[in-house]
């Protein structure tokens, strides 16, 4: 597989900014198949606008943001939607619906004008609500789900839909520790099978155990990319979230705690 075939999407310096504030500057990075990169920072650094911006929803202050290739702004919804799914961080569910109807809805993009879900359509709507252990709720109404289980049929959602790209805002929201490690087992299954994962996560733990690089926004304009394993360390970490950041060994592995000692400087 060629460099051209493996990159998914990428940014050219694209820039994001809310009024008085320049959030992420000349932001460039390209995500390939097989390869998930988490998104950390504080609350209000710019995660989530990122995501919206890559996912084309949102026009950049600068830059350009490219899809398989071609400039995403370009493209039509339809197509976008075949290859680039997004999970936004909040789901508001105004009418009642089944669990199995809401994953379907992944399957749209994929289904021609006037057209009628197929078999192939609910095999695949039920096949992720099974992976997400939600099979045997499919008939539940959504308005009954926990918040979890909410979470969890979002995610089901999203693998329904089949895209070459998952951009997801904080996936693992309102999971339990086991359904947290357990979502993202799957995503890293979708990862390695050929898609390519962009995630904001909170814990940076998970992201250090199942991403390969890791984004950094420090909301002022300037971001770090780089392999999990070089990034994520105390200095940077406690820039990161202006606070001190320690480190402790478990196994052959780190674990990172906020410190209750000084701020970092």
């Amino acid at each position: 597989m060629t460099d051209a075939d493996s990159n998914l999407l990428a940014c050219d310096d694209i820039t994001v900014t809310v009024p008085g504030r320049l959030l992420v500057d000349a932001l460039n990075f390209e995500v390939r198949r097989g390869e998930i990169i988490a998104v950390l920072g504080r609350n209000g650094t710019g995660k989530s606008l990122t995501l919206l911006t890559l996912a084309g929803l949102r026009t950049p202050d600068a830059g350009r943001v490219r899809l398989l290739g071609d400039d995403i702004s370009s493209q039509k919804r339809q197509h976008t939607a075949k290859h680039l799914a997004l999970l936004p961080q909040v789901i508001d569910d105004i009418f009642p619906a089944t669990v199995l109807d809401t994953a379907l809805i992944g399957r749209h993009p994929h289904i021609a004008a006037l057209s009628w879900e197929s078999t192939e359509d609910y095999a695949a709507a039920e096949a992720a609500l099974d992976t997400m252990g939600l099979y045997e709720l499919r008939q539940r109404d959504i308005l009954t789900l926990s918040g979890g289980e909410r979470r969890r049929l979002a995610i089901s959602q999203v693998l329904a839909q089949a895209p070459d790209v998952y951009l997801l805002d904080e996936p693992t929201n309102h999971l339990d520790p086991q359904h947290q490690l357990d979502a993202l087992r799957v995503l890293r299954r979708a990862a390695d099978a050929g898609a390519g994962i962009i995630a904001s996560l909170h814990d940076v733990n998970l992201a250090a155990r199942f991403a390969d690089q890791c984004l950094l926004l420090f909301g002022d304009g300037r971001w770090k990319l780089g392999a999990s394993q070089d990034v994520l360390n105390e200095d940077i970490l406690g820039e990161l979230y202006a606070t001190r950041v320690e480190s402790v060994h478990w196994r052959s592995h780190k674990l990172y705690v906020a410190s209750s000692g000084d701020p970092a400087p």
